[in-house]
């Protein structure tokens, strides 16, 4: 659900709680290690998410630098001291949720730039042209449209066109591996030949800057979407190595770091922030799931996720790979009191 605009922007500092014994803020180095001793492949044309070459490309990329938020080891961070009430707010007894949503394709380095009409955040989007390319996937291309019989038929040009006038939010991730750029757009469309979207947002892959304080992007909360999608190559590896995104329906008139922007009217301090952090509780078994599923839970109990965006509770991101199986009977076994807020310990400093 996209985010209505207010002139005065909230940044709700972190909650202070006693030191910690041990460091708590770090990164996990064999990730690191193993990322690095991976070959990038070269690029030589656009590579659609989905596919083996597309697989070993984001295998060997640094996404961000090891102490960005969405690369730090949470599972011993201490308790948001309202963590039980803003767990009952989202809905303790919900459950636990996946979209096969975003996805993105990878680009050369030298990929043709295109203007990019922006009818809604203009002000708020980084400046274009914009590096898309033909085959770019909006959002739930390919699996949600190919598992549906309603939609038997339908091509990604439809899509890009939006010829169905489905509308939504129709999310868009363009990735530069080569040069560590990600491009992402909100409600891309191409309706005559010319491509518009509502919002553009660039993030620079190599820094920890994050958006300009008060300023939206493609979601909600000002985050990047690709670093937080679930991909097939980290479900085959055994664990998903980062923080993930997750929407909530009813979020606070508030944000805290790494999120940019808020997106409610709503003051309850029960309520979460954008960017507010969650993670599975330790004591949650997770044994019995699939390995797919487990790749996921150890993720979210390692690195946890971030409240991103409204829209359905307890929801997460995975790509609309068709190779990756239908994960929501599993995931529905878990409640949303199977999760904690969790804050970074006391004396933290983001990394610039």
């Amino acid at each position: 659900m996209r985010p209505f605009l207010l002139p005065a922007v909230l940044l709700a500092a972190s909650v202070a709680v006693a030191q910690p014994s041990k460091p708590l803020v770090t990164g996990d180095p064999a990730r690191v290690e193993r990322i690095r001793k991976e070959k990038m492949p070269k690029i030589d044309k656009p590579i659609m998410f989905g596919t083996p070459e597309a697989d070993a490309i984001v295998s060997a990329m640094e996404i961000f630098p090891a102490d960005n938020p969405w690369n730090l080891v949470v599972e011993d961070w201490p308790l948001h001291p309202k963590s039980k009430a803003i767990v009952e707010s989202i809905g303790a007894n919900k459950p636990f949720r996946y979209n096969p949503d975003m996805g993105y394709v990878l680009i050369p380095p030298d990929q043709k730039k295109v203007d990019v009409k922006l009818f809604e955040y203009p002000d708020e989007s980084d400046k274009g042209p914009y590096p898309l390319p033909d085959i770019v996937p909006i959002e739930g291309w390919p699996a949600h449209f190919k598992r549906d019989p309603k939609y038997k038929g339908i091509t990604l040009a439809d899509v890009q066109s939006d010829k169905l006038k489905e509308d939504g939010d129709r999310h868009a991730s363009v990735v530069d591996p080569t040069n560590g750029v990600l491009y992402e757009f909100y409600r891309l469309r191409k309706p005559a030949g010319t491509w518009e979207a509502s919002c553009a947002a660039i993030f620079d892959l190599k820094s920890n800057k994050m958006r300009p304080d008060g300023w939206t992007s493609t979601d909600a909360a000002g985050l990047p979407i690709f670093p937080a999608t679930i991909r097939y190559d980290e479900l085959k590896r055994g664990m998903v190595e980062h923080a993930m995104r997750v929407t909530v329906k009813r979020s606070r008139r508030a944000y805290v770091y790494p999120a940019t922007h808020f997106a409610s009217r709503l003051t309850d301090e029960n309520l979460p922030r954008m960017g507010e952090r969650l993670r599975l509780k330790k004591d949650v078994d997770i044994s019995k799931f699939s390995p797919e599923v487990q790749a996921i839970l150890k993720g979210l109990k390692k690195y946890g996720m971030y409240v991103a965006d409204n829209g359905i509770d307890w929801a997460i991101s995975c790509t609309p790979d068709e190779r990756i199986p239908v994960l929501h009977d599993e995931l529905r076994k878990l409640k949303g009191s199977d999760f904690e807020v969790i804050v970074a310990p006391e004396g933290y400093k983001p990394p610039k």
